[in-house]
């Protein structure tokens, strides 16, 4: 599982985005986002760059967070 830390998230157009976003490279990927805790988890076997792209090109800030620092 990947973790990104997403901010600007507010609503669920913005889950849609980027739950469409990321499905766009993987349709089979799994994306979970929470938007209270302004993050974005991604099952998928793509490499977390490409992850953190498709996010961004969404218009978000984001960064990938380190598996130590997840909160799960």
């Amino acid at each position: 599982m990947q973790v990104f830390k997403v901010d600007g998230m507010t609503c669920a157009h913005c889950q849609r985005a980027i739950t469409a976003a990321v499905q766009a490279i993987d349709a089979v990927a799994q994306v979970e986002v929470d938007l209270s805790a302004g993050e974005v988890r991604v099952h998928t076997t793509h490499p977390v760059d490409q992850v953190l792209e498709a996010i961004i090109n969404e218009g978000y800030k984001a960064e990938a967070v380190p598996a130590a620092k997840t909160s799960h």
